[in-house]
């Protein structure tokens, strides 16, 4: 299957660059103070989701960037400290994390209890906040438990952004939403109760590109890359 191969590929390279990156890092125990490059692409890897069909070790949750509008200044660790939340009162913000939101969401759904604020709007007054807290902590402490690797590609934003090719390539190989699925999650996996279909279905916490065509070529580009990682 030309897909297996690819995803094959596409794991050796990871693991490559992982690798010369000292292995990956618990996102709870990870610090602005570590040395982050500037810009990248990070993957996302959860506690009990193994791969099957492509090999052994743990299968990829979600894949990002950051940064591709024209002009953004974030930076990989500032992306990533907003997926995090905070680091001393394990609070956060899922208007500023879709992949909070859509952990959150899938928690709720999973023990049938309700937050109608959850998810609405791009900001919220104090209250509501309030009454949300409990719930991003236990966001927080879900995401803090999984790893991190990433590949640091420090080009500028922009819609023709490498980042964005990678990110989106990336995305459309592992997904499972056509096709044939492989390492598909596991039964216990929190991601099935998401109200999202695109999650459950595709076994990411991702929803844009997940019913995209990928591009083999990049996964050359990803070999070239991972190559120039600085080993740690």
């Amino acid at each position: 299957m030309r897909r297996l191969v690819h995803l094959q590929r596409f794991y050796e390279l990871v693991e490559e660059c992982t690798s010369r990156l000292g292995g990956p890092r618990r996102l709870s125990e990870c610090t602005g103070r570590l040395e982050w490059p500037r810009r990248g692409v990070y993957y996302f890897f959860e506690p009990g989701e193994a791969r099957g069909e492509t090999g052994t070790g743990s299968r990829i949750v979600r894949v990002g960037t950051h940064a591709l509008k024209a002009g953004s200044k974030t930076a990989l660790w500032n992306r990533l400290s907003q997926h995090r939340g905070s680091k001393s009162s394990g609070g956060g913000n899922h208007r500023g994390s879709i992949f909070r939101l859509l952990v959150g969401a899938a928690w709720l759904q999973k023990r049938s209890v309700d937050c109608a604020t959850w998810g609405v709007g791009s900001s919220a007054p104090p209250d509501v906040r309030e009454k949300e807290r409990s719930l991003e902590q236990r966001v927080s402490e879900l995401i803090g438990r999984m790893e991190i690797a990433w590949l640091a590609i420090d080009d500028e934003p922009g819609p023709n952004s490498l980042r964005g090719f990678i990110e989106r390539n990336s995305i459309a190989l592992l997904s499972n939403l056509e096709g044939t699925s492989l390492d598909p999650p596991s039964s216990q996996w929190l991601g099935h109760s998401c109200p999202r279909p695109l999650v459950a279905r595709s076994g990411l916490w991702n929803q844009n590109h997940v019913n995209e065509n990928y591009d083999p070529a990049f996964l050359d580009q990803f070999e070239s890359l991972a190559a120039k990682t600085n080993v740690q």
